[in-house]
């Protein structure tokens, strides 16, 4: 058999290239109509209320059933649009016959004639190319159409498809973006509005130009009348109304907590993607509480109430779960700002980060209690400290001489913890930060690798509020890690439940043990209750950390109960700004955020019941320590003058003796078992030269 003739070739393959051009261009029209099927993303709070919403670009759209449908929005569509749409099976003849005279007499397509089914075939199926073949496949399709649905399931996807201009697509969408109101609970006049804007949308716009509207309402009635829809006296009471009752809604555009609102969205694209997370439709529900919400940002405005005032956060985090309750912040004087200063905003932790350096310590086997360093001016040059060289003192430059871990912790002695930072390592304590649930980097990048700074130990890395409440929620938990979760479930486009992406399942790891995480909370609770952060006493079983930055720039207070943890950030959002002068006072972690962590937890757990921290069936194991640096790089030099803090007892807070009834301690002789083998401690200087306690931050203001 002799091959085909050269020239019969070509045509094939030129055959094969325009059969595969024509299914590339299905292909996109296919993608082209998905996008406008889809609906808008809502997202919601965890009392299920409405926190805002993710419009496709440029398209709202929010399909809803029939059973949600005025029953005037469909009498006024099928008047204005097809009056035979309940008789003829797809198409109309008479009005094919009317549309296709038109046509003819012009030459070309200039007019429709198309019923609602082949309206919302050409949405759904096909170009809107304005050709007769076009027209044909339209007829086909809509006569298949109407032979497989029924009436009812027609008209509802043509009301959701429809565009009513304004960016709203469906009569929902419309709904809310006309009238602020549920398609649902459309009035007579409303729905013949509505009805009668798909033609020209534009043209009709009732916000732009209300007198044309008025007047295609006033073409919807007649036709509604014509058909019976509606009684004469129906048409002349809304006719003769002249008022088109807008009232422009904000569903699309509003959104309440929004620094929490983009957290999720965030979550969302990193899941599904941008395109699927705006044209996706997605129902997700979230584990933030309006209630707490309220709370903290009344807890910020009531301490910092001038226009001048620095910015504050708060995140609250269950450590149970890791579910993110609350997550707020006021930055005075910027209403509309969007940057995320909690979850987003890195600023140096100050001595909330001590805690991380006390927990590695009591894991490496050093008893805080009967543990002794140097109270004294630290100078390092040598070791970790040969290439910058470190001075380190406390905050109103007092200290102690000897000082236990325990001690040094109460008064936030930058020197007896910065010579621990050194012997522990700084890379050790950076792997323990990290396993409680910092998330920050936090480790120097340099030519050689990455370098760990023994400042760290100190709060001088800067890392977000998000770090660090899921870290002392990591404590909370006794030692158990949950990954910060703010999304509880996710219903898909058709309404199914997303179960593969594991949304609502709390994600745990143990990354301390129990004893070393009840060991630094025992430490933590005495220095609520007579340490730098009395001011959050608010006589519950309380554990907490105040910190503040060298310049005053940031000020913290990171605090928990077994139920809830909640980290206080304050700063100015524009930079490292010292705050020397607030309401007349230098802020320091125990002050402003203290009481704003005050004010919220006692709000926030009044209907909860007081628990006390659990103790664990296993204490840690201690050892004999000699550091290094224990009492190298400096001498004591008594001081003269001493600082003493003043306890300030909460308005609202029971007497500290009753915080510290209800502190549960372990039984002497546990307690004296796991010490036994800890070397007693050092010498303390002479009574004439040893200053009363200290603090390494100012008293919190009274």
């Amino acid at each position: 058999m002799s091959p085909p003739p050269r020239g019969s070739r070509r045509r094939d393959e030129l055959a094969l290239e325009v059969l595969r051009a024509r299914r590339l261009r299905a292909q996109r029209r296919r993608r082209v109509s998905r996008r406008r099927r889809a609906g808008i993303t809502f997202i919601y709070a965890s009392d299920r209320s409405r926190l805002g919403a993710i419009p496709a670009e440029g398209r709202n759209r929010q399909k809803v059933p029939w059973r949600r449908i005025s029953p005037w929005v469909t009498k006024a569509t099928v008047a204005i649009e097809d009056k035979r749409f309940w008789k003829h099976g797809g198409i109309d003849p008479i009005g094919i016959t009317r549309g296709f005279w038109a046509d003819v007499s012009e030459g070309k397509v200039v007019q429709g004639g198309s019923t609602i089914t082949q309206q919302l075939v050409r949405n759904l199926y096909i170009s809107r190319e304005r050709t007769f073949t076009r027209k044909l496949r339209e007829a086909c399709l809509a006569v298949k159409l109407a032979g497989s649905w029924s009436k009812q399931k027609i008209l509802t996807a043509y009301l959701n498809q429809i565009y009513y201009g304004s960016q709203a697509y469906g009569v929902e969408a419309a709904a809310q973006t006309y009238f602020s109101k549920p398609a649902k609970k459309l009035t007579l006049a409303q729905a013949a509005l509505l009805a009668g804007l798909p033609q020209a949308p534009s043209k009709y716009d009732p916000f732009a130009n209300p007198s044309a509207a008025r007047a295609r309402r006033k073409q919807v009635l007649r036709a509604m009348l014509s058909t019976g829809a509606i009684t004469k006296h129906q048409y002349r009471k809304v006719a003769r109304n002249k008022s088109l009752h807008l009232k422009a809604g904000e569903l699309y555009k509003k959104i309440r907590q929004p620094y929490f609102f983009g957290y999720v969205r965030d979550e969302l694209v990193r899941v599904y993607g941008e395109a699927r997370v705006r044209h996706g439709g997605l129902r997700v529900y979230t584990t933030i509480d309006p209630r707490l919400q309220r709370a903290a940002r009344q807890a910020i405005q009531d301490t910092l109430y001038y226009p001048d005032d620095p910015a504050a956060a708060v995140v609250a985090i269950d450590p149970a779960t890791g579910a993110i309750r609350a997550m707020t912040a006021v930055s005075p004087g910027r209403a509309h700002n969007q940057f995320n200063l909690i979850a987003d905003a890195r600023r140096q932790a100050g001595s909330t980060f001590k805690a991380f350096v006390l927990a590695t310590a009591i894991e490496a086997g050093i008893n805080p209690d009967s543990t002794y360093y140097l109270s004294a001016p630290l100078d390092c040059d040598t070791g970790p400290c040969s290439v910058d060289p470190w001075h380190v003192e406390t905050y109103d430059h007092t200290y102690n001489g000897s000082s236990s871990i325990t001690s040094a912790t109460l008064r936030s002695d930058n020197t007896v913890y910065a010579r621990l930072t050194l012997d522990l390592g700084a890379e050790r304590v950076a792997q323990t930060a990290e396993r409680l649930g910092v998330r920050t980097p936090l480790g120097i990048r340099t030519p050689n690798g990455v370098a760990y700074v023994p400042s760290m130990g100190l709060g001088s890395i800067a890392v977000t509020p998000l770090d660090m409440a899921s870290a002392y929620a990591t404590l909370a938990a006794r030692g158990i890690y949950s990954k910060p979760m703010a999304i509880t479930k996710v219903l898909l486009g058709r309404g199914q439940r997303d179960t593969k992406a594991g949304w609502g399942k709390p994600e745990r790891t143990q990354v301390i043990s129990p004893g070393v995480a009840y060991e630094v909370t025992r430490i933590l609770q005495e220095n609520v209750i007579s340490g730098t952060g009395i001011a959050a006493n608010f006589g519950r079983p309380a554990a907490g950390k105040t910190g503040t930055t060298t310049n005053h720039a940031d000020a913290w207070f990171c605090g928990y109960t077994p139920q809830l943890e909640t980290t206080v950030w304050m700063g100015y959002q524009a930079g490292e700004i010292p705050m020397l002068s607030v309401h007349g006072i230098a802020v320091a972690g125990g002050t402003f955020p203290a009481q704003i962590w005050h004010q919220f937890m006692q709000e926030a757990l009044a209907n909860e019941p007081t628990r006390n921290f659990l103790l664990p069936l296993t204490w840690p194991s201690y050892k004999d320590w000699h550091g290094e640096w224990q009492y190298s790089g400096g001498s004591y030099v008594p001081t003269t003058t001493y600082y003493s803090p003043t306890p300030v007892t909460p308005t609202s807070a029971p007497a500290t003796t009753q915080a510290t009834q209800a502190e549960p301690t372990p039984p002497a002789k546990t307690h004296e078992k796991k010490k036994e083998k800890s070397p007693p401690p050092p010498p303390p200087p002479p009574a004439t030269t040893a200053p009363p306690a200290t603090t390494t931050e100012p008293p919190p203001a009274p």
